[in-house]
């Protein structure tokens, strides 16, 4: 019996979607360091979407644009996903299909937290971690490579975020089917030192439950 051609597609596209998973923004090694670690970083899960929580004086440094739209909050909580579907102020069957298998392209949402996430988002499920030096430069690049750059170098800033002081800015990479947030928030737990295998984690669960299991802790870790 012969297959179909779209049979005999599906192992490469199933290959070619997987793979794809490691483009940009790519996994960013973080250089060896025996410092212990000290830095504080926090994933937030707003039920299907996770976001990274990072120190903003160091992101700060790494991307000046961001104090002068922001100032100097304690964190920002980072979200990337597709354009459409994260910007959509109601979600329909449509723009999910679009997000999965047409994405238009990448965006990242920066949110201002002036204190504790816990205190910004009391009915999401936080989970804290720290970070060496190394790994924390690591993330921070990790980051800024998620930022699309305009001509002159800067961000591009697109409308204002969905909750809080919040701003849309333009990204890199393509969201699709195997390369969600989620997958994005674990590359960044992968840049920051953690042994985690992000194209397996598509969902929010799935991040949450793998940095429960990896999470070290600081010496002091405050809620």
């Amino acid at each position: 019996m012969s297959l179909s051609p779209l049979t005999r597609l599906a192992p490469l596209l199933i290959v070619t979607l997987i793979g794809a998973c490691s483009t940009a923004p790519a996994v960013v090694q973080p250089k060896a360091h025996s410092d212990p670690p000290k830095h504080l970083l926090y994933v937030v899960s707003h039920g299907w979407h996770t976001g990274l929580v990072v120190p903003a004086a160091a992101l700060n440094r790494t991307e000046p644009a961001l104090v002068e739209r922001f100032g100097q909050p304690a964190f920002y909580e980072i979200g990337w996903g597709d354009n459409g579907f994260y910007q959509a102020r109601k979600i329909t069957t449509g723009l999910t299909l679009q997000a999965m298998f047409w994405a238009r392209g990448a965006i990242v949402h920066v949110v201002a937290v002036p204190d504790s996430p816990h205190l910004s988002f009391p009915r999401s499920q936080i989970v804290g971690t720290c970070l060496n030096n190394a790994e924390l430069d690591a993330l921070l690049t990790f980051v800024s490579n998620s930022f699309l750059r305009g001509k002159s170098g800067r961000l591009v800033a697109l409308a204002p975020g969905l909750y809080g002081d919040a701003q849309f800015y333009e990204g890199t990479g393509r969201y699709h089917l195997l390369n969600t947030c989620n997958t994005w928030t674990a590359k960044g737990l992968r840049s920051a030192g953690h042994a985690l295998e992000p194209r397996f984690k598509l969902t929010a669960g799935s991040v949450m439950s793998a940095l429960a299991d990896l999470r070290r802790p600081c010496a002091a870790l405050p809620r």
